[in-house]
């Protein structure tokens, strides 16, 4: 019988069975960096069974986010002093991205040389998910966002991100469709090569040929000299094309043919140059309707709608708004050297209940023209633009809870203003806000609000 990697036939020592019996996961490597032993729970952690990974370079079983940048194992191996609890995150086999904590070092023999490594890890997944609850709060890159939908999407997208499928991402005008594309950039195999962004619907037709192929010396008038195309700049990482569905039809056939064959000509050249970069587009419109009025190409449309992500807007999502005031606060004050503590509650309250036809990106203006009319430490409703305070002044009768702490006090507000809104529809109120309507009447219940008795469905119902 063959002896199991990693594992002594007969009976096993007590190291073998201490290492066998914990929870955490444990690996040795050798001087070749390939892994000499690996634990039970190093199977469960990664995914991957011990024969598999017995004999590997570790980087090729352990796929954390420091391998290739800031290796603790290396970092150990070549300072001889050990790392203990440093965060960090694996891909594990089905994709999935778990943060651990690492601790590692050197392993010796019995005479006292140094033989190799070993690292163990913790799998933080538990942590992480009631750390997330009690903050109730999701972060992915650069996005942050307490709403259930963006969870849906934030939970999905690293086994996107682990795949090399074309993505098309819907979404508002303002809604972070290039940050949502970083993100599986970054999340992915390719996050060491380049990230490339072009907005489509930003350039003239002949101008976006000649940005995304490249061309030859000579190609034209002016062409001097030969220039790489995103497509070349991007070569073995990501190119994003924003606004895909303002493409012409002569340039959509273009594009499906370096999607379908991975190869194009440049501009002035008859020769084909193979690509290796994964796509990822981005559009405002619905591109079904756009494929019924024959204004985009079906056979391109499903090419690109490999996997689709809708990004909400920001009405159907108001919850995220204090997370986002105090991401943006915080930003704003390391760019202009401010100390802003934040907004009043007043403001907090106005701002939750405007509808952002502009999503993110017009909040984000909001809260900048605020830092340069604020004087002062917080932001009040005066340093809103015209159009919200002509909006404050306009609600100033309505009801405001102001015995509440100001985040309570801003929830409130959001509630009543989408229940008079949807004129007393509860359903459509908790809609409105992107919540469930069990939440939306704990919410009511917690806050001790008054919703009218007429419910706007044409019957009298209390709640």
């Amino acid at each position: 019988m063959k002896k199991p990697a990693g594992r002594n036939m007969g009976v096993p020592d007590a190291t073998e069975i201490i290492l066998e019996s914990i929870s955490d996961g444990v690996f040795t490597v050798d001087g070749e960096w390939r892994v000499t032993s690996f634990n039970r729970a190093a199977e469960e952690i990664t995914g991957i069974p011990r024969d598999e990974a017995v004999g590997r370079r570790c980087c090729e079983v352990f796929r954390a986010s420091m391998c290739e940048t800031d290796c603790a194992l290396r970092r150990t191996m070549d300072s001889g002093r050990p790392i203990v609890n440093k965060s960090a995150f694996i891909v594990d086999a089905n994709g999935r991205r778990i943060p651990i904590s690492v601790s590692t070092a050197l392993l010796r023999d019995a005479a006292g040389k140094i033989v190799g490594g070993v690292e163990t890890f913790r799998d933080l997944s538990l942590v992480e998910e009631l750390r997330r609850e009690i903050e109730q709060r999701y972060e992915m890159g650069d996005m942050v966002s307490r709403s259930a939908s963006m969870r849906k999407l934030f939970d999905i997208l690293p086994q996107v991100a682990a795949s090399d499928a074309t993505v098309v991402i819907e979404g508002e005008t303002g809604t972070g469709k290039e940050l949502l594309a970083r993100a599986l950039h970054n999340l992915g195999p390719r996050a060491s090569r380049p990230f490339v962004a072009i907005n489509c619907g930003a350039l003239p037709d002949t101008l976006l040929e000649s940005e995304l192929f490249g061309y030859k010396a000579g190609a034209f008038t002016g062409a001097e000299k030969d220039k790489p195309g995103r497509f070349a700049l991007a070569g073995g990482g990501t190119l994003f094309l924003d606004e895909i569905g303002d493409v012409s039809p002569a340039l959509q056939a273009r594009l499906l043919r370096v999607l379908q064959e991975k190869c194009y000509e440049p501009l002035g050249s008859s020769q084909s140059v193979a690509t290796d970069v994964r796509v990822v587009t981005a559009t405002n419109k619905n591109l079904a309707e756009l494929v019924k009025a024959k204004a985009f190409r079906q056979d391109l449309y499903y090419r690109i709608n490999v996997v689709r992500l809708e990004l909400p807007p920001l009405r159907k999502r108001k919850e995220d708004i204090p997370l986002l005031v105090e991401r943006f606060v915080r930003r704003f004050n390391q760019t202009q050297g401010r100390n802003v503590s934040g907004v009043s509650p007043e403001t907090l309250a106005l701002l939750m209940a405007h509808d952002y036809p502009g999503n993110i990106r017009e909040l984000e203006n909001i809260i900048e023209h605020a830092f340069v009319l604020c004087p002062d430490a917080v932001i009040g409703p005066g340093c809103l633009p015209e159009t919200l305070a002509a909006k404050h002044a306009a609600k100033a009768s309505f009801p405001s809870p102001v015995a509440m702490p100001p985040l309570k006090a801003a929830e409130a507000r959001a509630i009543m203003e989408a229940v008079e809104q949807s004129r007393g529809n509860r359903i459509e109120a908790a809609r409105l806000l992107g919540m469930h309507k069990s939440t939306f009447f704990r919410k009511v219940r917690a806050l001790g609000l008054s919703l009218p008795l007429q419910d706007g469905r044409g019957s009298l119902s209390g709640q």
